[in-house]
């Protein structure tokens, strides 16, 4: 199938427009790659630090065999059930490598923290930059410069991009990611967010509530909605950098454990005695392309246009908002999973999962296939889904077939919408996104008078104090990078879907971010440049009418320009500013806060 002209023109423009930093990074990983192996050319006394700790075999392997050396980064915590299963992933890692004559060393852990945890607490101040922090933990593990390839084991919502940030650092590595898999269903997504809703209004007390978040979040394995983390899985097989169709098998699986075996034996194969394909060449303008329609295509997770707007720029590539929303155009909608669906993971795996999905893609032509990945197959390969083959051990790789279930995974050839799941929306308010494939179409276009808050908590207490129950735009500042650290508002979502529920025309303008999981309430985020940095969203007061059209792609407040021209942008409370800026480790973030870039510039704070 040829390459639908859209793609081919947008992947044309970034790589035009980033031909100077591209070729500056790929100059840079060059120089790298043609170094002497650390091994042979450090310092004695290096050499002995870096493997004084290892088996005497392994030690004889790397020095005299010059056998390979793996890096494993772990993002292993039993904070994140996501994570829990990491922890003995270095042990079947290290003796996978030795029956096949290399080694491997966990090179390092880097942060990992659970936004379920801290959702509407000061630690999710610390959430966003938590990714440069993941970055630059990755850079030191790898640092140690010993290595020869590298695997990386993340799933979650700031680690995979903070992972794939620091390792594109290191660009001459062959690099694969090894994920977890998602835990079992449990209560469904759709019974969960109405125990939400009835606990919002004070019909179900704290007892209730905490038992059905439990009976949802039960055991291991990643959250079965697909928001930021589930996300991120999609986007690496988009990207070709897992064993293919590895994403969603749950961590209990006999076949995910030999998928991280066979993660150790790809990325040994791709090593410079093999086939050399390091991260920093399979991640190209291609690439990134071939992620961004995946998110659209699966209505993924808005944090994603800032996170890989972060990833690119660290391949030396440059993307912005304006890219997605053309694709957007034209990407048709193929799946329907919680939020956009009431179908969780495991039914969406179940149903074909992300091998249905790459395969109709690339067979409509809206994905690049002649792209480098870690398997020599290229991104076809990617357009199937695993199996456990007849003999010990062995994997097989075959067709998903049609679709298991056409209520949550469809063909390109009759998709949910032709369009995909995400819009631009620009006017007097800024520029900001808006997931679209969640909201119900009578409320794409949304007219009604402003209320203005400066925190979440005060629009809790309207709410609660009846003040809400209207039809009203919510409008939410001080919440983007340098303001507080742009943290995720995903509690405001049960009470504007009980406003919304009540029949009321309702929506939320920001300049903070909702969580992967953001649904039906539509929500105008990311709105850039925010109010502390100069935005006019400081300049919006009580009463203001806005619309928010989705159609049209514009957000706008609907007063007189000589009135807007003439008022003077309200300051952030001092009060306000001093609480976001102590406690709770916030105190060692504020040279991020105070150096992010905006939001569509990835909010990256090492630039």
């Amino acid at each position: 199938m040829k390459l639908h002209p859209t793609i081919e023109a947008v992947t044309r423009r970034i790589r035009e427009r980033s031909a100077p930093s591209r070729a500056a990074y790929l100059q840079k990983i060059d120089a790298a790659a043609r170094q002497v192996r650390g091994a042979d050319r450090m310092g004695c006394a290096n050499v002995a630090h870096a493997f004084a700790g290892v088996p005497a075999d392994d030690r004889f392997r790397i020095v005299a065999e010059k056998a390979p050396n793996v890096a494993i980064v772990t993002a292993y915590n039993d904070m994140l059930s996501a994570h829990a299963p990491f922890q003995h992933y270095p042990d079947l890692l290290k003796a996978e490598a030795r029956r096949h004559g290399a080694t491997a060393q966990v090179a390092g852990g880097v942060p990992a923290m659970c936004d379920g945890v801290t959702q509407g607490t000061p630690g999710m101040e610390l959430s966003l930059f938590s990714r440069d922090v993941i970055a630059m933990s990755t850079a030191v593990a790898l640092s140690h410069d010993m290595f020869d390839a590298a695997l990386m084991l993340g799933v979650c919502d700031k680690i995979v991009p903070g992972l794939l940030i620091g390792a594109l650092q290191f660009g001459h590595l062959p690099t694969v990611f090894v994920p977890a898999g998602p835990m079992v269903s449990g209560l469904s997504n759709g019974d969960k967010a109405k125990v939400r809703e009835q606990a919002a209004q004070g019909l179900v007390g704290r007892d209730a509530l905490l038992d059905a978040e439990i009976k949802a979040y039960h055991g291991a394995g990643t959250c079965t909605f697909y928001g930021t983390a589930n996300s991120n899985q999609m986007l690496l097989e988009a990207m070709g950098l897992h064993v293919p169709g590895t994403a969603f098998i749950h961590p209990g699986d006999d076949l995910r454990a030999e998928l991280s075996r066979e993660a150790l034996r790809t990325v040994l194969a791709t090593t410079r005695a093999q086939r050399y394909a390091p991260i920093g060449q399979v991640v190209d303008e291609r690439c990134i392309v071939n992620a961004m329609v995946a998110l659209l295509a699966t209505g993924g997770s808005t944090n994603h246009l800032i996170h890989w707007v972060a990833v690119a720029r660290a391949a030396g590539l440059v993307i912005d908002w304006d890219d997605f929303s053309t694709l957007s155009d034209v990407v048709p909608l193929l799946t329907r999973v919680y939020p956009n669906g009431s179908a969780d993971v495991n039914q969406f795996q179940a149903a074909g999962g992300p091998g249905f999905v790459i395969r109709e893609l690339l067979d409509a032509g809206f994905m690049h296939p002649d792209v480098l990945t870690v398997r020599p197959g290229g991104l076809r390969e990617y357009g199937t889904v695993p199996a456990a083959g007849e003999q010990p051990g062995a994997l097989v790789w075959r067709d998903p077939g049609a679709s298991g279930d056409e209520s949550v995974v469809r063909p390109a050839s009759r998709p949910f919408s032709p369009t995909g799941g995400l819009r631009l929306l620009t006017g007097r308010l800024g520029r900001s996104v808006i997931k679209v494939s969640a909201v119900p179409d009578d409320r794409h276009v949304i007219e009604a008078p402003a209320k203005v808050f400066d925190s979440q908590e005060a629009l809790h207490a309207a709410f609660q104090s009846g003040e809400l129950d209207r039809d009203v735009v919510c409008v939410v500042r001080w919440q983007g990078p340098r303001a507080n650290g742009m943290p995720e508002l995903h509690k405001l979502t049960p009470p504007l879907a009980v406003l919304q529920g009540r029949g009321h025309r309702v929506a939320l303008v920001t300049d903070g971010r909702m969580s992967g999981a953001s649904g039906k309430v539509p929500a105008a985020i990311h709105v850039s440049p925010e109010a502390l940095a100069g935005g006019p969203l400081a300049k919006v007061q009580d009463g203001d009418l806005i619309r928010l059209d989705a159609v049209a792609g514009t957000l706008e407040v609907l007063i007189d320009e000589a009135v807007w021209a003439q008022r003077v942008p309200a300051q952030m409370p001092e009060s306000l500013r001093a609480a976001n800026a102590v406690g709770c480790g916030r105190d060692l973030f504020s040279g991020m806060r105070q150096h992010a870039l905006t939001a569509e510039e990835g909010a990256c704070t090492w630039l």
